[in-house]
């Protein structure tokens, strides 16, 4: 007990820089899943993919990530982790020239599979921040490093809205591989090395992933939390262009990617509530970024101004809605990678891939509900997923006083 006392005294806590650098990469890779989805007609047209496949442009990249959640990250907890990102990042550069170039439905549905499992290069990074950090400061550090990959997903649609407008749609792929190879020298130079203790082979390790969920409450809760939160973000950004583009709002693309833009600001609540969950208020502090997403829709009925009042509202309601579900996830996060560094890339597996399959079922309900009722059903069933949220944790209230 004196020696791991002693030990732990002697850890430095993790420095700036690589918060920054690690945030960044996060960013950059993980905003490969959603360069496509603003650009699906372009690329049908020059692909020849049919309309009734279109969806899978976006569809196949993710479940590439979610099978490379679930069969790569695990493999955090036995292969030197440094390595690994590199890899993963040489495999995602050759996948985004491949979309580049694609000429063909079947070249470009190979390069964004490819693209999905590849990307999951971002949740070996994240933990890192953990490893590397005092128990006493891992919130903010993984809050911090979580605000970048949280940009990465908000910027890369209006990002790659904008470039395609002047340079077409192959140029937002070329441009994110030079990225990615510049950011793989980085990360060779600077990276620590992360060598996990000798253990299990691979098989076993996938097998005791459902001994994990089985024997670990704080997993299956806050998998399912923020599986119904990021379910909300994905029904919100999948059809709030929509109704953007539509008769009572009738904005450009550009317009379009501007709103976006602005909503971003909702992710300065990511290193916040990492500190709130230093300070061990991560119960209450759960609740409210509940109920904020809840109140972002709502705010939506209760305002029938003029266009340009309106516009605020909804942007208001976008700000809202990220502040939420941001800092949902680090607090999230901050609970599950708190219980042992020895699993923490298992656990952070299972955690994104539930998470991530919520958010490929608010896509699918969000379009679905939208051509059915339009905006108001949809911010219905957007408030929805926060409620069925929140009723889930008033059972984690009540376990507590039992």
């Amino acid at each position: 007990m004196g020696t791991a006392a002693a030990l732990q005294s002697k850890q430095q806590d993790i420095a700036g820089w690589m918060i920054t650098l690690l945030a960044a990469a996060c960013g950059i890779i993980v905003a490969n899943l959603y360069y496509a989805q603003p650009l699906i007609g372009p690329i049908a047209v020059a692909t020849g993919i049919s309309p009734g496949a279109a969806g899978l442009i976006v569809t196949l990249a993710q479940i590439g990530y979610g099978l490379g959640l679930l069969f790569i990250v695990p493999a955090g907890d036995l292969i030197e982790n440094r390595k690994m990102v590199l890899v993963l990042l040489a495999i995602t550069c050759v996948a985004l020239v491949g979309a580049a170039y694609a000429q063909s439905a079947a070249q470009f549905f190979l390069a964004a599979f490819v693209i999905g499992v590849s990307s999951v290069g971002a949740q070996v990074l994240v933990p890192y921040a953990a490893h590397m950090s005092l128990p006493e400061t891992r919130g903010r550090a993984v809050g911090n490093v979580m605000s970048g990959l949280l940009m990465g997903i908000l910027l890369a649609r209006p990002l790659s809205s904008l470039v395609a407008d002047l340079f077409g749609w192959h140029a937002i792929f070329g441009m994110s591989a030079v990225v990615i190879a510049l950011l793989a020298l980085v990360l060779a130079r600077y990276l620590p090395a992360r060598r996990p203790p000798a253990g299990m082979h691979y098989f076993a390790l996938l097998a005791s992933m459902w001994h994990l969920v089985r024997t670990t409450p704080i997993l299956r809760r806050r998998s399912a939390y923020h599986a119904m939160m990021f379910a909300a973000f994905s029904l919100y950004w999948t059809t709030s262009p929509l109704f953007l583009a539509g008769p009572t709002f009738n904005m450009s693309q550009k317009g379009i990617a501007l709103f976006a833009f602005a909503g971003v600001i909702g992710v300065i609540a990511a290193p916040i509530a990492g500190r709130v969950a230093d300070r061990g208020w991560s119960r209450p502090a759960t609740c409210v970024a509940m109920l904020a997403v809840a109140a972002s829709f709502l705010m939506t009925h209760f305002w029938n101004g003029g266009r340009e009042s309106s516009l605020a509202v909804l942007l208001a309601s976008a700000i809202l809605l990220d502040f939420g579900v941001s800092a949902n996830l680090v607090l999230s996060q901050r609970a599950i990678y708190a219980l042992g560094g020895e699993i923490r890339s298992r656990l952070n597996g299972l955690f994104m891939a539930t998470f991530f399959g919520g958010g490929a079922l608010g896509s699918a309900l969000g379009g679905w509900i939208y051509a059915q009722g339009g905006w108001s059903a949809t911010t219905w069933l957007g408030f929805a997923f926060p409620a069925l949220a929140l009723l889930y944790y008033c059972t984690e209230l009540g376990a507590r006083r039992k």
